[in-house]
């Protein structure tokens, strides 16, 4: 049995909070620790979870086996350097951090202390998208051709009105790294690395804030398939965000919760049942049972001794297309990067 502290009280703290409850086989929640004292106290006490107000007292304390840091970007550099140095494994909501400089030294000490960082990308462990996968490893769709990923989300101006959301100080940028990341990941994971990636990003007249909520790129990839990607929330009232996936040999198309499999002889196979995304106003609405697969898979890894399916390294993958789209996109010019992710000189 693993023992759990929990950093941070926030949004996400409620789905993460009721996704390791299914998990009591596994785990123990020790505390929580917040900033603010009265949102600690509040949410302990609609749970019955133990607060801490001191930090180093949770990150300390000998029960706690893993932190799960559910901070925004900004706030996570010490609370990770702290629980390295008192050798707990960590968990970190996305983003890793702010940008892909942050983000790979947060990767780095981890690596360095040899504690096991995972990240939480839930749409993997959705059913419709691992079924899309053991789809592509059976090698009956043929070859890769193109790739269209589309998140139309949509999020009213009153979610940008909280202090630091949407700015770069925060959260490191807009739809890209808070919003569109998930199905960017998710995208890669099938598709393999991006060698070129020309973006064009904006700040609509719909939101007041710093940071971009509209992207568009076009991609080729290291297999030599190309793509393109839309990513908003400026799309009233919200929708599911997609992948389609065009092979040789049919077209797979991955929406809430279901998978689509059109293949060239006319046969449609579906797969999965439809579920809400948080897409709309309410960033909330959707289930918790992916967050428990992706925490189920992190803590079987740490008591295996193993790295879980979404480690440190294979999370800055994401990062490094995020950080050549929002290149493209600042300088006017296509990036080209390398088979793994990096861009060449």
């Amino acid at each position: 049995m693993l023992g759990v502290g929990i950093v941070g009280a926030g949004m996400v703290a409620d789905v993460n909070w009721r996704a390791l409850r299914d998990l009591d086989d596994l785990v123990s929640i020790v505390g929580v620790h917040n900033r603010s004292s009265e949102r600690l106290k509040k949410f302990c006490s609609e749970r019955s979870l133990e607060p801490f107000e001191d930090l180093d007292d949770l990150l300390g304390h000998p029960d706690v086996d893993v932190i799960l840091v559910l901070t925004p970007p900004n706030a996570r550099r010490e609370i990770v350097r702290k629980a390295t140095e008192e050798g707990k494994h960590i968990l970190l909501e996305k983003p890793i951090e702010r940008d892909l400089d942050a983000a790979t030294d947060l990767v780095e000490t981890a690596e360095k202390a040899g504690v096991t960082l995972g990240v939480i990308f839930q749409h993997r462990f959705r059913e419709a998208s691992e079924e899309l996968r053991r789809q592509i490893q059976a090698g009956r769709l043929g070859k890769l051709v193109c790739a269209m990923v589309e998140v139309p989300w949509w999020r009213p101006q009153s979610y940008y009105d909280e202090p630091g959301r949407g700015t770069y100080e925060r959260d490191g940028g807009g739809v890209l790294i808070n919003q569109a990341i998930h199905t960017l990941d998710l995208m890669l994971s099938y598709t393999g690395p991006v060698s070129e990636v020309s973006a064009l990003s904006a700040t609509t007249t719909l939101h007041d804030m710093e940071a971009e909520d509209f992207v568009s790129a076009g991609i080729r990839f290291a297999s030599g398939a190309v793509g393109s990607v839309v990513a908003t929330t400026a799309a009233y009232p919200g929708g599911s965000e997609s992948i389609t996936l065009q092979f040789e040999n049919a077209s797979l198309k991955l929406q809430s919760g279901t998978l689509t499999t059109s293949w060239q002889n006319g046969e449609v196979e579906t797969f999965g049942e439809t579920a809400t995304t948080g897409g709309g106003a309410d960033p909330m609405a959707f289930p918790h049972d992916w967050h428990s697969s992706a925490q189920r898979d992190f803590f079987v890894a740490v008591g295996a001794g193993r790295q879980p399916t979404v480690d440190g390294a294979e999370a800055l993958k994401v990062h490094r297309l995020i950080d050549a789209m929002t290149r493209s996109s600042s300088e006017g010019r296509t990036i080209i990067l390398e088979d793994t992710n990096l861009e060449q000189g």
